[in-house]
């Protein structure tokens, strides 16, 4: 199975896509949803997505779930809230250097802006790795650019797809095996990411 069915097999099993991704995958998406997965794309490191809606649900309740809102909260508040997503004073310094950058730009003008110039700009960011600049780029911002993380590496090696292990190697892999395009890049990844958690899920039980 080459890996463009292997999208189709995904798509087929796991259609419609749920919980994060009804959001991440949403077209279109409205500038508020925009702002909220770019938040999101900070809260999920290193945790799992349970979490990471208990923290957004403190930032909605309290009237901050926005760039603007996260940019004009004292640090400690901002803290507070997000403490269910885990390492809670990285995360709450990382969110406000993100708030400041976006709203330095635009989140408009970053949509314009060019990918790879963009990216680099991203990464300069404290808390921004390639995977977290790369899923803002991806489902924030609409720029066809692949996401490689833990499932995404799991799941070429259980249909040995590649041999290359490196983040930037595989990404160039997928970007250079599908067709250029931030829907199916969205949905792929969203799909590898539901299939390796369901697999881990029926292992566990």
């Amino acid at each position: 199975m080459d890996i463009f069915e292997l999208y189709k097999f995904l798509k087929k099993k796991y259609s419609p896509l749920h919980d994060q991704w009804k959001l991440w995958c949403k077209r279109p998406k409205s500038m508020k949803d925009r702002e909220e997965v770019i938040i999101g794309a900070i809260l999920t490191q290193n945790t799992n997505w349970r979490n990471v809606e208990r923290a957004v649900e403190n930032l909605k309740r309290s009237g901050a779930c926005s760039i603007e809102g996260i940019h004009g909260m004292p640090l400690r508040t901002l803290e507070r809230l997000v403490r269910p997503s885990g390492v809670y004073h990285a995360k709450a310094r990382y969110l406000k250097s993100l708030a400041n950058f976006v709203l330095a730009r635009g989140l408009k003008k970053l949509m314009e802006s060019d990918t790879n110039k963009l990216r680099r700009d991203l990464l300069e960011l404290p808390g921004v790795g390639k995977e977290t600049a790369d899923s803002i780029l991806l489902y924030a911002l609409d720029k066809p650019i692949f996401v490689i993380d833990n499932y995404t590496r799991r799941f070429v090696k259980k249909y040995r797809l590649s041999d290359e292990k490196s983040y930037d190697k595989l990404q160039a892999f997928f970007e250079g095996a599908l067709r250029k395009n931030f829907k199916t890049f969205q949905d792929f990844h969203a799909l590898i990411v539901i299939d390796g958690k369901t697999e881990r899920s029926s292992k566990l039980s």
